[in-house]
């Protein structure tokens, strides 16, 4: 029978165990403490699959307080990026310190549950949210629903019917191998809601909770789609789909996608909502 943690610690600590499965986040640090007159502790500091700053709040049951209090932490987070960075270059080094996606800090909030007003307030915020509902099942095991999921609006981009909020928006591109990949990012978009793009130089990130598919820049005669759909369950096909399990690229998933015509995405479809459906 699904029921709620016996307390608040026991759901940070099993998350924090398992951050970067549940949430696509990598651990940095616990009861982080902020530097303020206020003071405070921040639950959970990461950093996610795109190098976003990501806070993690905690919240045994309903807790109106929970997005206020992940707020104000987020606002003391953008206002001491060196803090951060430092963090980040202590766990994993110089390199990861120097990619922080500081235009898209993010704030998890994780709670028995939400109501009607909190799904509501999120949206009026110009910050990256995403409420998260938990459950346990038995004594080991927690099931994770995304709530509600809001992109944080920037000077490139604006959220639109059907449209993510767009982070550092993408330059303008042209030729035939440029208008596959403007198709490609309509057809991912569309995939439901909730959806978000986040850009970097290298590749764009579409993301719900988690990434679910990373396109990379046009060549000259493909556009190459990662995803995280199962390599070992799909029916790979040369010149198509191809495990990349292992093998460096930009982006995230082990799952490439060649397309070369509309007709690659077409049939690129299925594998697209396999891997939404995942994240």
């Amino acid at each position: 029978m699904p029921r709620l943690a016996d307390v608040e610690a026991d759901v940070q600590s099993l998350i924090e165990a398992h951050m970067e499965t549940m949430l696509g986040v990598r651990f940095l640090a616990s009861e982080y403490v902020i530097d303020c007159v206020d003071g405070g502790r921040i639950d959970s500091l990461g950093i996610d699959e795109n190098g976003a700053p990501v806070i993690v709040e905690y919240k045994r049951g309903t807790d109106a307080g929970v997005i206020n209090q992940g707020l104000y932490y987020m606002a003391w987070l953008t206002a001491h990026r060196s803090a951060f960075d430092a963090l980040v270059r202590d766990r994993l080094g110089a390199l990861a310190a120097a990619q922080v996606l500081w235009s898209a800090p993010r704030l998890i909030c994780v709670a028995g549950d939400f109501t009607r007003y909190d799904a509501h307030a999120v949206r009026e915020h110009q910050r990256s949210i995403d409420l998260v509902r938990y459950r346990y099942f038995g004594n080991e095991h927690i099931g994770l629903e995304a709530v509600a999921s809001v992109a944080g609006k920037s000077h490139e981009g604006m959220r639109v019917r059907r449209r993510p909020a767009v982070l550092e928006a993408p330059r303008k591109r042209t030729g035939a191998m440029a208008e596959l990949a403007d198709a490609t990012d309509e057809v991912l978009c569309g995939l439901g809601d909730g959806v978000t793009r986040v850009q970097r130089k290298q590749y764009a990130a579409y993301q719900r909770l988690r990434n679910f598919a990373c396109v990379i820049p046009p060549q000259q005669t493909k556009v190459l789609v990662y995803l995280k759909a199962d390599p070992k369950g799909t029916d790979l096909v040369p010149g198509f789909t191809r495990d990349v399990t292992g093998l460096g690229h930009h982006g995230t998933g082990d799952l490439e996608v060649q397309l070369r015509t509309e007709r690659d995405l077409e049939r690129a479809k299925d594998l697209f909502r396999l891997s939404y459906a995942a994240a």
